[in-house]
């Protein structure tokens, strides 16, 4: 239940951090802010809100880091995790190979 939850907090972590890398403005955009054009039309002022984004990708990627790491915690004290293919699998009793002039459906006990 913890790990549904929090994996669920990871997966939207994820997502908001990648729209938020998204939503920034790459370098070569401040060549223009420079010249005044736009300024005064921005939602998060003259600055072009670059504080606030950097800090909301630093907040959200401390946030994913953190989650990653008590995740892999989580999963690996689990008693359900991933212990190997033979070790999960019966015990079957050896069957007789099937030969050059048999198919595999004259073997015994093959239906």
């Amino acid at each position: 239940m913890l790990t549904s939850i929090l994996l669920g907090f990871h997966i939207l972590t994820c997502v908001v951090l990648i729209i938020v890398v998204l939503l920034q403005a790459g370098k070569g955009s401040s060549m223009g802010l420079s010249f005044g054009g736009g300024a005064s039309q921005t939602v998060f002022g003259s600055s072009g809100g670059k504080n606030f984004f950097a800090r909301l990708t630093t907040g959200l990627a401390v946030v994913f880091m953190l989650t990653s790491i008590v995740l892999s915690i989580v999963s690996s004290r689990s008693s359900q995790s991933y212990r190997g293919v033979m070790r999960q699998l019966p015990d079957a009793p050896a069957s007789q190979p099937a030969g050059p002039d048999k198919s595999p459906l004259d073997v015994p006990g093959a239906k």
